[in-house]
């Protein structure tokens, strides 16, 4: 049985940009490790906040394998990781806040990505509006603005209003693609929707 070249390519490309990355000195002796863990570098530089299972998936490893140089990278302090409930979220090491790896877990989790573009678009939207936005009920938003107000994402003291607009802003325009359809059309209309006022 040969090589699977579905996952070779795919390993090239994120390897690619690995290999532009800090973590590119990381890399284990063998070619194949090598390989592997220069593509985790370039995908978490394009995907920050990944869980384990998408990074596995979307990158074509077995769990074990990806268990082995996530584990490298992370004891050589190259990568870092987060809980976020369920999940445990990876990061390059030192390249984000305390704040920008919570906005990035929510901004990766659907109901709460549409319910930070929605406040986005329109700092007054209403509960009913992000409902609609997110296409759930208002118990969900609820139950999610609840989630985003502990975090540290979200004020309700009157309405619902992003504590650090301007950082989640950015964050959603410097990785629209690995955030969704929703994410990258708002990245593509960002300059119809912000003012600068000098």
């Amino acid at each position: 049985m040969g090589v699977d070249e579905d996952k070779r390519a795919t390993l090239r490309r994120f390897a690619a940009v690995g290999a532009a990355s800090p973590l590119v000195g990381l890399a284990g002796t063998s070619e194949g490790e090598s390989e592997a863990r220069d593509a985790i570098a370039g995908y978490l530089s394009t995907t920050p906040g990944a869980h384990f299972s998408k990074l596995r998936d979307d990158l074509k490893l077995g769990t074990g394998e990806a268990q082995h140089h996530v584990r490298r990278l992370v004891d050589a302090g190259a990568v870092e990781s987060y809980r976020d409930g369920d999940y445990r979220r990876f990061y390059a090491a030192d390249a984000f806040s305390d704040f920008e790896k919570v906005a990035l877990g929510y901004l990766r989790r659907e109901t709460p990505r549409a319910m930070l573009l929605a406040l986005l678009r329109d700092p007054d939207a209403s509960g009913a509006a992000l409902a609609d936005a997110a296409g759930v009920s208002r118990g969900t938003v609820s139950k999610y603005a609840s989630e985003l107000e502990a975090a540290g994402l979200l004020d309700r003291s009157d309405g619902y209003a992003l504590t650090r607009p301007e950082t989640v802003l950015v964050l959603v325009l410097r990785f629209a693609e690995s955030l969704g359809p929703a994410a990258s059309e708002f990245a593509r209309d960002a300059d119809t929707l912000v003012s600068h006022d000098p």
